[in-house]
């Protein structure tokens, strides 16, 4: 996620999201805003799969499990 955000937030990256949502162009617009949006998705998606993750982990040593 720490990658993600790096490469975001990049000034290429920054440019990008500019083109996306805010170009003067149509066409520039209709290119990079699905891009964009499935970025984001995947982002999100990894996101709360990390959590998940992190939520298991703790209630599994909140529980004293060992393994064997």
């Amino acid at each position: 996620m720490l990658l993600a955000t790096v490469v975001a937030l990049n000034p290429v990256g920054l440019e990008f999201l500019r083109s996306a949502f805010f170009a003067g162009e149509q066409l520039a617009r209709n290119i990079a805003q699905p891009i964009v949006l499935t970025a984001m998705a995947i982002l999100g998606l990894i996101g709360a799969l990390e959590w998940l993750v992190r939520v298991l982990i703790i209630n599994r040593r909140a529980r004293g499990e060992t393994t064997a």
